[in-house]
């Protein structure tokens, strides 16, 4: 069964947490994603990245999202604000003896949500919504590397089913997935087309509101 994101009850006629639509990211969404980067505070930057990245080490990083590659998933807000961000890297499968997979490429999956989108289950939609994508692009193994500090990741990679490894401080986690269906190519197109159209609308609001405040303002400066 596929799941309508714009759903507000349960099937026991509960009302839900509020609806997180996961869109996916392009060229367009580059400088709002370095200043949501920017704004995660330290402890947060720190757990994103391993390692505490300057303000010019994060904007390369940003830049450097080759998107004919990856893909990159994103969460706005009701005012248009980039509120988190899941980077679904590829990778060619390295010939190892142990490894996981056959398939050609496996994907590794970076998240980071912002403090006041905590506890409405962004990353782990972000991670169904990468998870999703990677059965429908035959990758059957999704990675997550990450400071074992990473309370985030870890909720998220044990909700999920993932084997953990830690080691020194930092843990690896990955997941095995089916493989595609239609429901799964279903689910995915839906999600990408509600999550386009909430897009779109508040983008046109918010650029609404930027004319109407340069209007009144004009007009202010006139009297």
């Amino acid at each position: 069964m596929f799941s309508n994101p714009f759903r507000r009850r349960d099937s026991n006629g509960e009302r839900k947490r509020p609806t997180v639509l996961v869109k996916e990211l392009s060229e367009r969404d580059r400088r709002r994603m370095v200043k949501h980067f920017l704004a995660l505070e330290p402890r947060d930057r720190l757990l994103r990245f391993g390692t505490m990245l300057p303000d010019e080490q994060v904007t390369a990083y940003v830049n450097g999202i080759n998107f004919a590659r990856d893909n990159v998933f994103g969460v706005y807000n009701r005012l248009f604000t980039l509120v988190a961000v899941g980077h679904l890297a590829f990778a060619p499968t390295e010939p190892d003896k142990n490894a996981v997979t056959e398939k050609e490429h496996v994907a590794e999956f970076g998240v980071s949500v912002g403090k006041a989108a905590r506890g409405m289950g962004v990353g782990t939609k972000l991670f169904e919504r990468a998870a999703i994508h990677c059965r429908n692009n035959d990758v059957d193994t999704l990675y997550m590397h990450c400071l074992s500090s990473n309370a985030t990741m870890m909720h998220i990679a044990k909700k999920a089913g993932m084997e953990i490894h830690r080691d020194y401080g930092e843990a690896d986690a990955y997941l095995k997935l089916p493989p595609a269906n239609p429901t799964s190519v279903l689910q995915e197109a839906l999600d990408e087309q509600f999550a386009t159209l909430d897009y779109t609308l508040k983008a046109n609001k918010r650029f609404a509101s930027k004319w109407l405040h340069r209007l009144i303002g004009r007009k202010a400066r006139q009297d």
